[in-house]
């Protein structure tokens, strides 16, 4: 499903990016644009919000919506290494590779394997904006928002990410911070997912989604895919380490294993050089640089 009109403006700016070595550098072209106080504001409406019975209504009625979403696009997705977490007990910080607005419907239908259905999701707070279905979604879902805003992410931030993780549910973090549609490589991550797992002693569940092209149009620009989750090994803190020397330590550990595995997957070395089958999907003759 492709959410969001032409993507050709999005796949020359991963293009030009992933040349210029910036892997984490924002590729969308119509992502809002927000001042520090208009930050302030949201995040100060969002955190009134989910105190509201309102809140707690719409939110069991978008886990019902993303339970529906969540069979629709995975019903050819498959599954490697659940064996691997299926006795993880407690919370779990989840991290995977960022390629759509929908993936992480992948994420939460791996859970649904090892009977885990409950999932919450770090997103930028300037996703809070999203109009229509999916903006209802990102409102109303088990959303953590993530914001620069100094008061917010030193204090409120991390007791929202510690008391989900103490209610024994899993959060997913992208650490690569930035989506890039459809892209098929792990990108280098940001430490602020492995601060938090080493900070409030958790594991990380490292994941990599490997995306399948099928030859059928999605529509004018790209052709159907399909997804694999792959679980790799479960990343633990060494306790006999500093929160800075573990998040450092797992963040480092986190990247090879989604390197490794993009390259037994695909077959091929990973580099950042730019190659038009890094787009999975991407149609042939619809891209000038094709």
């Amino acid at each position: 499903m492709i959410i969001g009109g032409s993507k050709r403006a999005v796949i020359d700016n991963i293009q030009k990016y992933a040349n210029a070595g910036l892997l984490n550098h924002k590729v969308e072209i119509n992502d809002a644009s927000l001042n520090q106080n208009q930050r302030i504001n949201l995040i100060h409406d969002y955190l009134q919000l989910i105190k509201m019975p309102k809140y707690h209504v719409n939110n069991l009625i978008a886990r019902g919506l993303a339970d529906v979403l969540t069979e629709l696009l995975n019903t050819k997705t498959t599954f490697s290494g659940l064996e691997k977490i299926k006795n993880i007990t407690g919370g779990a910080i989840i991290t995977s590779n960022h390629f759509s607005p929908l993936e992480n419907t992948v994420v939460r239908k791996t859970l649904w394997q090892i009977k885990h259905r409950r999932l919450f999701i770090v997103s930028e707070d300037t996703n809070l904006l999203t109009n229509g279905f999916i903006g209802f979604l990102l409102k109303y879902y088990d959303t953590i928002p993530v914001s620069p805003d100094v008061e917010y992410i030193g204090k409120v931030f991390p007791k929202m990410i510690k008391g989900v993780l103490n209610d024994n549910n899993f959060i997913l973090i992208y650490p690569e911070q930035e989506m890039w549609f459809n892209y098929r490589k792990p990108r280098p991550p940001k430490r602020g997912a492995y601060y938090y797992a080493a900070k409030f002693h958790v594991p990380i569940i490292s994941c990599f989604v490997e995306i399948i092209d099928l030859q059928e149009p999605d529509n004018y620009e790209f052709n159907k895919v399909k997804f694999k989750m792959h679980i790799l090994d479960p990343i633990y803190l060494d306790p006999n380490k500093s929160v800075r020397e573990n998040s450092i330590e797992m963040m480092q550990r986190d990247y090879q294993q989604k390197k490794k595995a993009y390259e037994q997957i695909y077959d091929e070395k990973l580099t950042y050089n730019f190659n038009i089958k890094d787009i999975a999907g991407w149609r042939a003759g619809t891209n000038k640089n094709n």
